[in-house]
């Protein structure tokens, strides 16, 4: 292509810059990366065991505003980011289920503030212990709002680790002992949004030819294509997954196989056993010590385990400083949540009779607040762009 220059005479066409590109000489910024997805996992599960220790309403509102706080300034803007509000309506589902329950089941905590009485249904003498309808006492519903919003909690912290790590990413940094269950788990979890997406296709494509898509037979004629699509879809992965060395293992010892099943069975069950020591009142003086050494023994395990995978990451994701300073903040959230209620019990988990307001407790709410390091150290998720406006110079 040739184009006359400011003198009338022909030339060469000069190079004209991309839309979008900085002039030439002026450096370009690289893009920080982003948090490591194990440390956002570890950070909302410390938040969830912290809302396990307590059903002081007040400190559980915290600890949901807190990683709503942080899931509103750094969840990114990606499809699967969505998912924090599912998590949030199936912790409201689960308040309102718990409350209905005890309202038309009944409560086992006795209570004198008679809220008003529903008719109560005769049962059978082998239905003892279980009523329907009756009286609903305030004290009743107290203690299952504490209860539920216990449990919302939990969803909810388990809500803001979906919505702020990438699950491909995730993926990439799982251990090679655990790749192929992830691998696995990732597949079985894409199956069912192409098989809704192939049953949309079909039945849009049938309306448009003025075949029926509803009923039995526009079930039949539509089932047919969705499964064979099913089928060529599993054997086209099976194939290229096949072709990338999916299932190929390395050769290792005896001993070393013997020795990883043992530290991973081993593991499991002290964290199996640690947990539950948590959860319960009289095993507080165990849980954590046993839950460390199953830690300890299953990452060993997996360590080990790893030897037998001989596939290589392509630039995986560094553990900096800030994925340290995430997890400890969590972690420290936790473990003071765990002190408070082994020194003071009453304000975590304050009781309903008699009925008295929940108070807050100061310094296990500042421990609650640390939980909001994660939005000041970590970066801020890329601006979404917006397909309809061209990039300006």
């Amino acid at each position: 292509m040739r184009e006359t220059d400011r003198s009338g005479r022909p030339g060469l066409a000069r190079p004209r810059p991309q839309r979008g590109t900085p002039p030439a000489g002026v450096p370009v910024p690289r893009p920080r990366r982003a948090l490591h997805p194990g440390a956002w996992w570890l950070w909302a599960l410390a938040l969830g065991t912290a809302a396990t220790r307590t059903t002081n309403p007040l400190l559980l509102a915290l600890l949901i505003t807190v990683s709503g706080y942080v899931v509103a300034v750094r969840r990114p803007h990606t499809p699967w980011a969505r998912s924090y509000g599912a998590f949030v309506k199936l912790a409201a589902a689960v308040l309102v289920l718990r409350l209905a329950f005890a309202i038309v089941l009944g409560s086992p905590i006795p209570g004198t503030h008679i809220l008003f009485t529903l008719p109560e249904v005769p049962l059978p003498d082998w239905a003892q212990g279980i009523r329907l309808g009756g009286r609903v006492t305030a004290e009743g519903l107290a203690f299952a709002l504490y209860d539920a919003l216990r449990l919302a909690a939990l969803l909810i912290c388990v809500g803001a680790a979906n919505a702020l790590a990438s699950p491909s990413r995730l993926l990439k940094s799982l251990p090679g002992a655990l790749y192929e269950l992830g691998v696995a788990v990732v597949v079985a979890l894409t199956f069912a949004p192409h098989l809704i997406a192939d049953v949309r296709r079909l039945r849009a494509a049938r309306r448009l030819r003025g075949r029926p898509d509803k009923g039995v037979r526009g079930l039949v004629q539509v089932g047919l294509p969705v499964l064979e699509g099913a089928l060529e879809r599993s054997v086209s992965l099976a194939a290229a997954m096949d072709a990338r060395g999916y299932g190929r293992t390395a050769e290792v010892p005896t001993a070393v196989r013997r020795t990883t099943a043992a530290l991973t069975l081993g593991g499991l069950l002290g964290v199996c056993a640690g947990t539950y020591g948590l959860l319960t009142a009289a095993g507080g003086s165990y849980g954590l010590p046993v839950l460390l050494a199953g830690l300890a023994s299953a990452l060993a395990g997996l360590r080990l385990g790893g030897r037998r995978s001989v596939r290589t990451r392509y630039r995986p994701d560094p553990w900096d400083a800030r994925a340290w300073l995430v997890s400890a903040s969590g972690a420290a959230v936790a473990a003071l949540l765990i002190l408070a209620g082994s020194l003071d019990p009453g304000s975590l988990d304050p009781g309903v009779v008699p009925l008295e307001p929940p108070t807050l407790p100061l310094w296990p709410a500042a421990a609650v607040l640390l939980g909001l390091l994660p939005a000041f150290v970590t970066p801020a998720p890329e601006a979404a762009r917006d397909p309809r406006k061209e990039p300006t110079t």
